[in-house]
C-alpha cells in the first residue's frame, strides 16, 4: 500500500493539482496484505490523460498486469502526454512490460529487478532512477524519495522541502540493513523468507498455472 500512498503524501503538496487513483474496473483494490482497501473511485476508461502517471507494485500482483493488454495499452496511450512518468517497485517490471523500457535503466524491488531484462530494460540497483522523463523507484519506501525528487523538478527545492516537511520524513532508522547491496546475507535470506510467506498468501491458483516458470526463478534468485 506504500507503494501508493507514499508518493500520495508527497505529491497532494503540489499547487493546483488533482489526484485520481485510478484502476481497471474502478473498483476497490485491495493492499497485498488484504487488511486494507484504496477507493479508486476512476477506471481507466474514464482517464486518458495525465501530467504525471505513477505506476505502484505490488508482491505478486503485478504478475497478473504483465499479461493484462487492457493496462499495459492504457499505460502507452497515457505516456506520450506526460510531463513525467514513474514507478515504485515493481511498478517498473510493468513499465517495462508496456514497452517503454526498452534499453533504458531502471530499478525495482531488490528481489524482482532482473524481470526487467526479460523486456529489453537495464536493471540498475539505484534508488531513484532517471531516464529522460521517466522515473523508476526501488522497493516501497523508495516511493517516497522518488515523489521528493519529483516535487524537485516541477516546484523546485523549497516546495520540495517544505513537502518533506510536512510529513516529517526524516528516516533515522535504528538498523542500517534497507539497502540489498549492504545488507547481511542472512537479513536476505530472513526477508525473502518473510516475502515468499507474504507472496504465497496472495496467490491464486490462476497465478500459479499461469506463472510457474516466474515464481520459480523468483525463488531461486
Amino acid at each position: 500500500m506504500l507503494d501508493a500512498i507514499g508518493p500520495y503524501e508527497v505529491l497532494r503538496n503540489l499547487n493546483d493539482v488533482e489526484i485520481l487513483f485510478v484502476s481497471e474496473d474502478g473498483k476497490p483494490v485491495t493492499s497485498d496484505s488484504t487488511f486494507v482497501e484504496i477507493n479508486p473511485k476512476y477506471q481507466i476508461d474514464d482517464v486518458g490523460k495525465a501530467d504525471i502517471l505513477i505506476i505502484p507494485g505490488s508482491p505478486v500482483g503485478y504478475l497478473r498486469i504483465l499479461k493484462n493488454k487492457k493496462v499495459l495499452n492504457w499505460i502507452k496511450q497515457i505516456h506520450p502526454q506526460t510531463i513525467k512518468t514513474t514507478s515504485v517497485c515493481t511498478g517498473s517490471i510493468i513499465l517495462a512490460a508496456a514497452g517503454l523500457l526498452i534499453n533504458k535503466k531502471a530499478t525495482s524491488h531488490w528481489k524482482a529487478i532482473q524481470q526487467l531484462s526479460n523486456y529489453g530494460a537495464i536493471p540498475i540497483r539505484e534508488r531513484i532512477v532517471e531516464q529522460g522523463k521517466i522515473l523508476t523507484a526501488a522497493g516501497v519506501s523508495a516511493g517516497i524519495d522518488m515523489a521528493l525528487y519529483l516535487m524537485n523538478i516541477l516546484e523546485g527545492e523549497i516546495a520540495a522541502k517544505a513537502a518533506q516537511l510536512a510529513i516529517e520524513y526524516d528516516p533515522k532508522p535504528k538498523f542500517d540493513s534497507g539497502n540489498f547491496l549492504t545488507a547481511e546475507k542472512r537479513v536476505i535470506k530472513e526477508a525473502e523468507r518473510k516475502m515468499k510467506i507474504a507472496a504465497k498468501k496472495e496467490l491464486t491458483f490462476l497465478d500459479i498455472i499461469r506463472n510457474t516458470g516466474l515464481l520459480l526463478k523468483m525463488t531461486k534468485e
